[in-house]
């Protein structure tokens, strides 16, 4: 999706008194929602804009055994890949609980973290259903496109 795009919808959503908007083409889809800074939804806030390609894949349907197994294989892990150039952040705010842990299960379309970019806060968002079980990138510095910010077990 084209950037001089991207920047007309997110003009339109802070002129405009709507909350968020989609937008889906070929190239893809974006989300951007408006929310003031306490979190709330509203008008006059920072906006969190949120791209992610059409056609996403379904989670997988599992039950997870109350059990302790073996830690899984590294080639069962999903990773959750940072979609852009940014800063990486764990929690919404330095003295906010991050959004996940080591240890959560995670549902698709659930916030898992923040990447700063061109002074926008992207939420980004799990994709599949699983446990999360290594976070390899460190809160506060930069990532790259394509680089794991989540291992997951797939549930």
């Amino acid at each position: 999706m084209r950037e001089k795009v991207i920047r007309r919808l997110i003009k339109i959503v802070e002129e405009s008194n709507i909350e968020s908007l989609e937008y889906k083409n070929w190239a893809g889809s974006i989300r951007i929602i408006k929310k003031l800074a306490n979190g709330s939804n509203g008008a006059g806030a920072a906006n969190n804009l949120t791209t992610y390609p059409a056609g996403q894949p379904g989670a997988p349907a599992s039950v997870s055994s109350p059990f302790v197994s073996a830690p899984p294989a590294e080639d069962k892990l999903v990773p959750i890949k940072s979609p852009m150039v940014g800063t990486f952040y764990r929690a919404p705010a330095p003295d906010a609980k991050p959004y996940v842990e080591v240890g959560d299960v995670v549902e698709p379309g659930q916030v898992v973290c923040i990447i700063e970019a061109m002074k926008l806060m992207n939420e980004i968002e799990s994709e599949v259903k699983g446990k999360i079980v290594k976070i390899p990138a460190e809160s506060g510095k930069p990532v790259e496109f394509g680089q794991a910010l989540f291992l997951i077990e797939p549930l």
